[in-house]
């Protein structure tokens, strides 16, 4: 493991495969901020889309793929996206003797850095049209008329209409988060699916909207609007999903739900939008 973490330093792109590239940061740096007791109140995942995955084979051909990587929310940890990249990076001079060397290689190093198994889908790019979707299922909140004043998290703003349970998903392209070591904004269109009393939708834009200088990783900032609206609504379910804009050919999508298994559209967490 390397002796700090790359973010915000100058580093020498590697030429051959190094596995020491990747660092982790342990997901409870985060979760100790979090109102939490006893168990975690979610399951899921982190979703990362590589666009830039490359090899050469055993002739020195290049090869390219898209890859999808999954690593479950109760992983110990997270993997920094800047030693993620150059991770990725470090296989573009390298030679491996198929597409199923470079994947065993990815679920070796990966699981060792998160701690517990990560998953990895490869796909040739003539097919990766397949993961597009037509548009973003549920309500836009983004026309709402609101009046901001607020840019730090203040889940104060969440109020509920009614007690009427109902079942929706709600989403903003207005999540806008910073990197909590080089300041960068992290741009994510955020989806919001819930069964439980009514959530007023001018008050969730507006929190929605006061993340727009708040410091912190991709994962840990659905865990907090999760927490958050969990409970200051009190839903009998809810799931948050963020699919935020690539960084370096690669974009982060956390979903964080309570839903009981296979239920929620927002399982069908394969969808990529527009800006990604």
């Amino acid at each position: 493991m390397p002796a700090q973490n790359p973010l915000g330093e100058k580093i020498s792109y590697s030429g051959q495969y190094d596995a020491g590239l990747l660092f982790p940061i342990a997901r409870t740096e985060s979760r100790q901020h979090l109102v939490l007791a006893g168990e975690l109140p979610f399951r899921g995942e982190d979703r990362w889309t590589a666009y830039e995955v490359s090899w050469l084979d055993q002739q020195g051909k290049p090869q390219v793929r898209l890859a999808e990587f999954l690593l479950n929310s109760d992983s110990p940890n997270i993997i920094e996206s800047k030693s993620f990249k150059l991770y990725l990076n470090s296989f573009n001079h390298t030679r491996f003797d198929d597409e199923q060397q470079v994947k065993s290689q990815f679920i070796t190093d990966l699981s060792a850095v998160a701690g517990s198994v990560v998953t990895v889908e490869m796909m040739p790019l003539n097919s990766a049209h397949m993961l597009l979707m037509d548009g973003p299922i549920g309500i836009c909140l983004d026309g709402i008329d609101v009046t901001i004043d607020e840019y730090h998290p203040n889940p104060k703003l969440l109020k509920v209409l009614t007690s009427q349970s109902v079942n929706e998903v709600l989403y903003s392209h207005l999540l806008k988060t910073n990197c909590p070591v080089t300041g960068q904004p992290d741009w994510a269109t955020v989806f919001i699916e819930y069964t439980g009393p009514t959530i007023c939708q001018h008050s969730l834009l507006k929190y929605i909207i006061s993340f727009r200088e708040h410091h912190d990783f991709h994962e840990n900032s659905v865990e907090r609007l999760f927490c958050d609206i969990n409970a200051y609504c009190c839903p009998e379910h809810l799931a948050v999903y963020a699919r935020y804009t690539r960084r370096g050919g690669l974009d982060i999508n956390p979903l964080r739900s309570n839903y009981p298994e296979g239920i929620g559209v927002l399982g069908c967490n394969t969808m990529r939008i527009i800006r990604q």
